[in-house]
């Protein structure tokens, strides 16, 4: 049983296999994150604040499920990954990291202000708000970008079985 290093198409598949369920992952966790904290504890908002209440409550289980599908949706490809031994963590962190941090900068900026479903907080000087989220997107993209970047060609070797080699 020897070890040697996947061919180049094969590695740049993982590559990308690793960014997307980071990604997924990312998207998925900031979301529960947003939902849990400021929908559900807080009760600042709901995802679409246009209608009733009980419709904002209906929004924000689909907003639930969709971040839930998305979380196990990469989780999936962790699991095929590891499966191939073609693990990179702190690439996967970096991608993470960017999932997570281009849904906040989507959120804060396209469903909070150009679409207007709903602002962070109601009855506040929404400013403060605004930059501390958005901010937080922003770092979340920088840092994770970097990751991905420090981590771009650091796959193990994959195992081979049965070569003849």
């Amino acid at each position: 049983m020897g070890t040697r290093k996947a061919p180049p198409e094969i590695e740049k598949q993982l590559n990308r296999r690793t960014i997307w369920s980071g990604t997924l992952f990312g998207v998925g966790l900031v979301s529960f994150i947003d939902e849990m904290v400021f929908h559900q504890l807080l009760h600042w908002h709901h995802f679409y604040d246009k209608s009733t209440t009980s419709f904002g409550l209906i929004s924000d289980g689909f907003f639930h499920a969709l971040s839930w599908l998305t979380t196990v949706g990469g989780l999936f490809l962790v699991a095929d990954l590891r499966r191939r031994n073609a693990w990179n963590g702190k690439r996967w962190l970096g991608s993470v990291l960017l999932g997570a941090g281009l849904f906040q900068f989507y959120d804060g900026t396209v469903q909070h202000k150009l679409m207007m479903l709903h602002q962070i907080r109601y009855n506040v000087d929404i400013l403060p708000y605004d930059l501390v989220w958005n901010f937080t997107a922003i770092s979340m993209i920088v840092i994770g970008y970097y990751l991905v970047r420090k981590s771009k060609f650091s796959f193990e070797p994959m195992k081979v079985s049965g070569s003849n080699s």
